[in-house]
């Protein structure tokens, strides 16, 4: 039963018109309960047409988060009150490239390495957050920010990789 309702999401879903446009929040609780038969997802959290998730492990979305159009999310837990916006990517996995008389194509991928993200969390658009980090409470991410490490608490980081500018 599950995956008829993932085949549900992924033809008519996602695509489903933003909360922004005329009935939108009628739109949002269609994507909203045919990606809860398959992810678990909080009350009031908002997510926008053309939001893709992976399988490789669980996506955990927190109460009250508001994820925009086009994000990915490999495998990650998000916690409460998180804003993510257009485009940002949540990875879990990489591929493997050790071995140079091997293509990298052949090498497969990494472990599962599920990305954490805690509570009032804001990634800005284009972030790229890569597998294994843990974003802070209160954190705010740059917009096209690249994400190699932790960030702690109540930082603010820019860049490629992502450094801290300064705290809230």
């Amino acid at each position: 039963m599950k995956k008829i309702f993932l085949i549900l999401y992924f033809l008519i879903g996602k695509h489903l018109p933003s909360s922004y446009f005329p009935l939108g929040k009628f739109f949002n609780r269609i994507r909203i309960y045919l990606l809860k038969k398959n992810i678990t997802i909080g009350e009031k959290t908002i997510i926008q047409k053309g939001f893709r998730f992976g399988l490789k492990n669980k996506v955990i979305i927190g109460k009250e988060c508001q994820i925009n159009e086009n994000v990915y999310i490999q495998s990650a837990s998000i916690g409460n009150y998180v804003l993510i916006a257009p485009n940002v990517a949540i990875l879990a996995a990489s591929h493997i490239f050790a071995d140079k008389t091997i293509p990298m194509v052949y090498q497969g991928d990494t472990a599962i390495n599920p990305v954490i993200i805690e509570d009032d969390v804001w990634i800005g658009r284009n972030a790229i957050i890569l597998p294994g980090t843990r974003i802070g409470k209160g954190a705010i991410v740059g917009a096209g920010a690249v994400v190699t490490k932790n960030i702690p608490e109540e930082a603010i980081v820019g860049g490629i990789p992502a450094k801290v500018i300064r705290f809230r």
